[in-house]
């Protein structure tokens, strides 16, 4: 059974992989690998700077949870909790952190809206939720299962292209 510590580092690394993939250019906190990885994005070129980004998120993945892979390849990994029930929309890529720690998938969807759907099947499938909140733009909510806790945020971004992410840990 873990122990509170591993269920708490657990979860910060899964908050710090969330707010660098939802956001992009989120920083976690002063002096940590995602704010000095975003802050190094920022100030490249405006041209590279989706690269620089992607490129950030998969460091600050491997660092914060010790060799965690993303992927933007349209696959989630094989390990993918099937009792995780994701949204209609197309599977943009995902990850998943070493021994079980932790997953993360993002969808590609018809709009912001979509939270509603996303929500409604982790309900369905047994999650409670916590702390959601959405509007026509943007939602945000923490499900939690018998055997998972689900951050999941949907918003859609500057090109107007609208993305669910969801961020999976062991309860």
């Amino acid at each position: 059974m873990p122990t509170p510590t591993t269920i708490l580092a657990r979860s910060a690394a899964a908050l710090a992989l969330a707010a660098g993939l939802v956001a992009g250019l989120t920083a976690c906190g002063e002096g940590s690998p995602v704010d000095n990885i975003v802050g190094g994005a920022i100030d490249s070129s405006v041209e590279g700077l989706t690269g620089t980004v992607q490129q950030a998120v998969e460091d600050a993945a491997d660092e914060v949870l010790g060799g965690a892979g993303i992927t933007t390849d349209g696959t989630l990994p094989e390990s993918f909790p099937a009792e995780v029930p994701l949204v209609e929309g197309t599977v943009r890529g995902g990850g998943a952190g070493p021994d079980g720690s932790g997953w993360v998938a993002q969808v590609t969807v018809s709009g912001a809206d979509r939270f509603a759907a996303a929500q409604q099947r982790l309900e369905a499938a047994g999650y409670t939720g916590s702390g959601v909140d959405s509007d026509a733009d943007s939602g945000f909510g923490t499900f939690t299962g018998s055997q998972y806790r689900v951050v999941l945020t949907v918003g859609t971004d500057a090109d107007g292209v609208s993305t669910a992410t969801y961020v999976v840990t062991p309860v």
